[in-house]
């Protein structure tokens, strides 16, 4: 087991499955250009491998598949089929929603009961300025249709002063009737707003604020959460939950168990570095002469978090999901 000084250690594993995306959202890609997949990517047959590896060398326990946009990913069914079988305390998987209805089957029969589905607005006009692609009214379909089928459905809104942050209580509203369970995700100082202030203060929401847009309309009581979780948590009595990532208010480096494999064979031990540790040439060998070198890029990637706050990283959250 590999455990730094804060007695953190690697128990979630995000694994971004493609680096490709169906959206080009005003946060994450500037340019507005759709991403397509890197030329390097690995096989879904390398990506499941490195799982299994990881699980040995690091004791990972939960698995959580991202993007880019992983259901527009030719790899999913082949990897879903791999990793299903790996024992794994939980696989869930991150999705902007636009092909869910078209691929619910496939999760399902995957084992897939929980989702994450990023969603900043309710209006159609600001939608489409904010993801620039997709559809309002299929997500909104999508989630339906999940949650008909039994999944547990958490909703990701990042709001940004003068996009959208006039819709957060009416999404609060629109997910407590519907027991969907919001996560509100403070703006983040990576890729183009890592270096440049100005942008990132125009738009940032804190939790400060966001709880004053909600108490407003709303009595809340903070609940609990894990001790590794990123969210802080809350009750509206009678009516559900909701949580808010607040990685700017509230740091949550202290416990973060959180490792990323991008869809090129980088490990990333930490959001706010720009360290990352190449795996892929490990992938095709062995298991006796893999995992001792994949343990000692492991200490490398935990020594790579912050010990008390995020700093802001030139890593861009496109190329390594959420």
């Amino acid at each position: 087991m590999i455990v730094d000084r804060q007695g953190r250690r690697f128990r979630n594993l995000r694994v971004s499955l493609t680096s490709a995306c169906n959206y080009a959202c005003t946060y994450c890609v500037p340019d507005g250009k759709r991403l397509v997949a890197a030329q390097d990517e690995l096989s879904a047959e390398a990506m499941a491998r490195g799982v299994a590896y990881l699980i040995e060398a690091a004791g990972i326990e939960r698995l959580r598949i991202t993007g880019g946009e992983p259901l527009v990913s030719p790899k999913l069914e082949a990897f879903l089929a791999s990793v299903s079988t790996l024992g794994l305390d939980d696989i869930s998987l991150t999705t902007n929603g636009q092909l869910l209805t078209r691929k619910l089957p496939l999760l399902i029969d995957a084992g897939i009961r929980r989702l994450n589905v990023s969603l900043d607005t309710l209006d159609p006009d600001a939608f489409r300025r904010i993801a620039r692609g997709g559809d309002l009214a299929t997500v909104l379909d999508g989630m339906a249709k999940a949650s008909q089928a039994g999944m547990s459905i958490k909703v990701n809104m990042v709001p940004l002063r003068g996009q959208n942050h006039d819709q957060v209580v009416p999404l609060l509203d629109y997910c407590l009737e519907r027991g969907y369970e919001l996560r509100f995700i403070e703006l983040m100082r990576m890729g183009h707003l890592a270096s440049d202030s100005n942008a990132f203060l125009q738009q940032f929401v804190s939790l400060q604020q966001l709880l004053q847009m909600i108490g407003e309309g709303h009595e809340y009581l903070q609940a609990d959460a894990p001790i590794d979780a990123t969210a802080l948590r809350y009750e509206v009595p009678g009516r559900g939950h909701f949580g808010i990532i607040a990685n700017e208010s509230v740091p949550f480096c202290r416990t973060c168990s959180r490792l990323r494999l991008s869809s090129t064979g980088w490990l990333h031990g930490c959001l706010s570095s720009s360290n990352r540790h190449y795996i892929g040439d490990l992938l095709d060998k062995p298991r006796h002469q893999a995992l001792p070198a994949l343990q000692r890029l492991l200490m490398k990637a935990l020594g790579d978090k912050q010990p008390v706050a995020f700093s802001g990283g030139a890593t861009v959250m496109k190329i390594i999901g959420g």
